[in-house]
């Protein structure tokens, strides 16, 4: 029922009641305001700019990250997880708080990113990438620590090598430990070992210790001498090769430095210097040899390139010049002067007798050379020449150093004439060989005279199918098979 007016006023008038008003601070609502603004106030200070340096870590014991003790402590630590395996502390999960002797974590890891009035969880805390900067580290087992402090003997550091690992040789510093080192590679019997110990060598060790070590180690020894000749180290390499007494070697070095000139001059005078080198006989003749080539070739060249020029030789008119004669072997510039100056008189540099008696060219290399300079000219006259001999009555026959069905694929190579070739195809001593020849390059009369001396008229008869109809070989044919004084066998 509805209260009077006056019971109302009794109730606000009552001493233990009292009514409220905004301004009155005593009340249990601002008591609750104040708390509130208190944790407001904690969370502003714990999350204000993320300032590490104002918020102390504590480890898993409950040290402070980075004090004295906590130093001491992990040192000790470290050392007793080197001999087992590593592992998390113990989590209770019945635990319902994280105090801060037991928690790794800081304040500002709790409340950071979470909603007001709640704490993460502590799955919340590890899934934390932050958070899981403040973990301790997994150390490895010490067994694998030997692999970065190159703890490792000779023995086993080629052993590692072989399997591709990476290995640090500065370490080995004794003279003994290097040469165990390179002995070590050498019983491995891998080469690229065994290369690379001895650059380790060539790098730390004086060089006339290392050419003395080598001595009695051959196979090392023919491996740096290899190493060095592909990495073109010749100022070394002569070092090494006279320290062994090795004068010819050294000698024949010294001679193929000659390839690495440029100017024809500068070459030549090298190689006039080349001849007093210590070689062994034939090999000093071989180098006189070419220096006089070469010398000879350059006075050829520059002839040569004037009487082009002034367009007063034929034979460089109709076939000029391709290449030049400079640093060509002795057949190249043999062939090039049967070729250009094949007519010359014998007292000239260019003239292939000359060059012949000169560089004492055998006699059939010097028939086979000329032979293809003058057929390839076309110069028939001077073929026939070639094997044109006199005997002692007086005869004249043709003559050979080569066998002449050689002499036909040359002249064939050269586009010969039937008219050339038949004349060399008859002078092959075997018939069955002459007739193939003369069947191969169509020398019809050759193979017509070649049955007639077999009397062999079947042989003649089936060849008759093969030349042309009406033919001066077909009629040639007729006539002999019409002839009555020939005895045939069949």
């Amino acid at each position: 029922m509805m209260k009077s007016k006056a019971d109302e006023e009794d109730y606000w008038n009552y001493s233990m009641s009292k009514a409220f008003t905004f301004d009155d601070e005593d009340d249990e609502f601002s008591s609750l305001k104040e708390s509130k603004k208190a944790v407001n106030s904690i969370r502003r200070m714990v999350e204000e700019d993320d300032d590490e340096d104002d918020v102390e870590r504590v480890s898993w014991s409950g040290e402070p990250i980075g004090s004295i003790s906590w130093s001491v402590s992990e040192t000790a630590a470290s050392n007793q997880r080197t001999d087992r395996e590593p592992s998390f502390p113990k989590i209770h999960t019945d635990t319902p708080s994280l105090s801060k002797s037991n928690s790794g974590y800081s304040l500002s890891a709790l409340f950071k990113g979470k909603s007001r009035g709640h704490f993460q969880s502590f799955s919340d805390v590890l899934s934390d990438p932050a958070a899981r900067l403040y973990a301790p580290e997994l150390r490895k087992p010490k067994s694998e620590y030997k692999d970065y402090t190159s703890d490792w003997s000779p023995e086993e550091t080629v052993s590692r090598m072989q399997q591709g690992k990476v290995v640090s040789l500065e370490k080995f510093r004794s003279l003994q430990d290097k040469l165990l080192l390179l002995d070590f590679a050498v019983a491995a019997d891998d080469g690229n070992v065994i290369t690379a110990v001895l650059i380790f060598l060539k790098r730390t060790l004086n060089k006339e210790v290392l050419f003395r070590e080598l001595e009695s180690r051959q196979t090392a020894l023919r491996h740096f001498i290899h190493y060095l000749t592909e990495t073109r180290d010749q100022r070394l390499l002569l070092d090494l090769l006279r320290a062994l007494g090795r004068t010819e070697e050294v000698a024949l070095l010294q001679y193929k430095e000659h390839l690495s000139i440029a100017d024809e001059n500068k070459r030549r005078d090298f190689l006039k210097s080349c001849v007093s080198l210590p070689l062994p006989p034939e090999d000093v003749s071989l180098v006189q040899d070419h220096f006089t080539l070469l010398e000879r070739q350059i006075i050829i060249e520059d002839n040569d390139r004037q009487a082009e020029r002034g367009g007063k030789v034929d034979v460089f008119q109709k076939f000029p010049r391709r290449a030049s004669i400079l640093n060509m072997p002795l057949v190249t510039t043999l062939y090039y002067c049967c070729f250009y100056h094949y007519s010359e008189p014998e007292g000239t540099y260019s003239s292939p007798l000359n060059i012949r008696h000169t560089f004492k060219i055998s006699a059939k290399q010097y028939f086979v050379t000329a032979l293809a300079a003058r057929a390839k000219l076309k110069a028939w006259s001077d073929v026939d020449a070639l094997f044109t001999s006199r005997n002692w009555l007086g005869f004249t026959r043709k003559r050979a150093p080569l066998a002449f069905q050689r002499v036909v694929d040359i002249l064939h190579k050269n586009s010969a004439p039937t008219q050339v070739l038949q004349d060399y195809v008859a002078l092959v001593d075997d018939a069955e060989l002459r007739i193939s020849l003369a069947q191969k390059h169509k020398c019809h009369d050759i193979v017509i005279n070649t049955y007639r001396d077999l009397k062999d008229r079947q042989l003649l008869l089936g060849y008759r199918g093969k030349v042309e109809k009406g033919s001066a070989e077909e009629r040639k044919i007729d006539e002999l098979l019409g002839n009555l004084q020939i005895r045939w066998k069949n």
